[in-house]
């Protein structure tokens, strides 16, 4: 496992650099004129934060005593990666189709209960909740918008209420 630590760490890292460097053609700063912060803010601070917690797994694959070198990743290990990777690929691809508030939560769905077999309650309360979550924060506290794909005409009678 520390061969597999060290190289996700390495791509985690090397991808939080990438980022960084794109999310810095934007202002990252607090923009005075909009009362609020830059484009570019939360895209670099998020791969910053992302940078320092691989450089941590990175740096205790070298100090961690006990750990087994030799094993990267077993056939069971690898086909849940890949079920997950395929689940978040297909969430992508409807995004801009259904939109991010429904693509989003028949991922969680899908994660939390078909996939992580957790109840009802847990499902149903982060699946529903999370949409409503990302709408107040993005667009009404950030003023982003985010993809509504055909649900958009969903959405005017609340941007008349609230903006």
């Amino acid at each position: 496992m520390l061969l597999a630590d060290r190289v996700i760490a390495a791509a985690l890292m090397a991808l939080s650099v990438y980022f960084m460097v794109h999310a810095t053609a934007l202002p990252i700063g607090w923009n005075g004129a909009t009362g609020g912060p830059g484009g570019g803010a939360f895209p670099f601070w998020l791969s910053l934060i992302m940078l320092l917690a691989a450089g941590g797994i990175l740096i205790r694959s070298f100090v961690s005593p006990g750990r087994s070198p030799d094993s990267f990743f077993d056939m069971s290990m690898l086909r849940s990666v890949l079920a997950v990777v395929v689940a978040l690929v297909a969430t992508i691809a409807l995004i801009p189709v259904v939109g991010a508030y429904i693509a989003i939560p028949l991922f969680l769905f899908w994660y939390l209960r078909l996939y992580g077999g957790h109840g009802w309650v847990l499902t149903l309360s982060i699946t529903l909740a999370t949409p409503v979550f990302l709408f107040f924060f993005f667009e009404v506290t950030l003023r982003i918008l985010l993809p509504k794909g055909i649900t958009e005409p969903l959405f005017f009678p609340l941007y008349a209420m609230l903006f």
